[in-house]
């Protein structure tokens, strides 16, 4: 992976490529920031500039420096099987490992599912690949004992022996001890690289123990050259893609792939809001038991949509329908249903859905889960109506 191979990041490119060329490379970085930003690919680009074996420096100061691609560092950190390249990542008991997880019983997934989203990627479709069957995925004890088992030996072949354990924040608060020590000391000429997107949920103990680098959203400019090269879609589709994707590429991709999933999304909504608008209490006995078959990680993307039909609804409603990330039927739908989903009840709407993502990643029984969470949404519409009439 070369920077140039990066969408966008041309500030943070600069700044990972001086620390080199100043000497003063932290043993231990924490890039975090929102999902889509390409942070693992910064990674990995930044690990294969390190231990590139000629690097390359051009004349021209508007492009910036990378590595060859070519020497045979760079060609196995293409491949992504450098012997001094290690990655840690959540894993759980699936039908091929059923006790007993660890990261590198899944690397062959691994470098498969980075290749075959191109370095695009979330722990949803992670959790799909390996098929965790709704499990959550964790960085358990037995991984950061590898890590120190891994790390007590020198680097078979280059400069540094890279270790990159990507959303750290899912590291079991148990295990987390086992690390500390190598974290703050580790062998010379080791470099740990931890990805996150929620620093509040990452251990104390860790975080501090880190030089954090924060990895900002991509520009929607970048986003949208990068559609229109890519995918050939036209200026147009790929500025509206990009607009509404608000700097997450992955979100972008996914977009341009698939429709289906997102249709799904907006019609399940749409037609459960409009159930507990209008009180249809047998309906929505219905409606909660075929969420509750549609899998956890369905589950959270639906209540995520949900959130962001509220952001969209408080915009609209303060007349700035033009930032609003929608169009087509679901423009439509917003615009409806702003009208009961308004300033007097955003945040009870929000905490109700941020509620209901919280226990289903805790594992609550969704039948009951959403059967409340609905009946919730009928008094806020309810008193909606009430408030409307006034």
């Amino acid at each position: 992976m070369k920077f140039s191979s990066i969408t966008g990041q041309t500030a943070i490119k600069r700044k990972l490529i001086q620390t080199i060329a100043d000497q003063r490379v932290s043993h231990a970085q924490l890039f975090f920031g929102p999902e889509g930003n390409e942070k693992l690919a910064l990674a990995i680009a930044y690990a294969q500039f390190i231990n590139c074996e000629n690097r390359q420096f051009p004349d021209d100061p508007h492009l910036l420096p990378d590595s060859c691609g070519v020497c045979g560092s760079c060609v196995k950190y293409e491949k992504l099987v450098h012997p001094d390249l290690h990655f840690i990542y959540p894993v759980t008991t699936t039908k091929k490992v059923k006790t007993k997880p660890k990261s590198i019983l899944y690397i062959e997934e691994w470098r498969d599912f980075l290749f075959k989203n191109d370095f695009h990627v979330n722990l949803h479709e992670w959790h799909e690949h390996i098929g965790s069957e709704n499990k959550q995925g964790i960085i358990n004890a037995e991984d950061c004992n590898e890590i120190i088992h891994t790390l007590s030996y020198k680097s078979y072949e280059s400069e540094y022996k890279v270790m990159i354990i990507w959303m750290v924040e899912r590291l079991f608060h148990s295990a987390a001890p086992k690390i500390l020590k190598i974290l703050e000391e580790p062998p010379e000429k080791t470099l740990f690289i931890l990805i996150a997107e929620d620093t509040e949920q990452i251990i104390s103990t860790i975080r501090s123990r880190t030089l954090q680098i924060k990895v900002p959203k991509i520009s929607l400019e970048d986003i949208q050259f990068y559609l229109e090269s890519k995918f050939g879609i036209n200026e147009r589709e790929a500025g509206i893609i990009a607009r509404q994707s608000g700097g997450n590429l992955k979100l972008a991709v996914h977009k341009v792939q698939r429709v289906g999933e997102d249709q799904f999304n907006f019609t399940t909504f749409r037609n459960w809001m409009l159930a507990c608008h209008r009180n249809e209490i047998i309906k929505l006995v219905g409606i909660a038991g075929e969420l509750s078959k549609i899998g956890r990680e369905n589950q959270k993307n639906l209540l995520s949509y949900a959130l962001t039909i509220v952001q969209e609804c408080s915009t609209a409603c303060l007349n700035h329908e033009e930032l609003i990330r929608a169009e087509g039927e679901e423009l439509k739908f917003i615009r409806n249903i702003s009208v009961f989903i308004n300033p007097s009840n955003f945040d009870a709407f929000a905490e109700l859905f941020n509620t209901a993502l919280f226990h289903i990643e805790r594992n609550a029984y969704p039948q009951v889960l959403f059967m409340d969470l609905s009946l919730q949404a009928v008094k806020l519409f309810q008193e909606a109506r009430k408030n409307i009439r006034r």
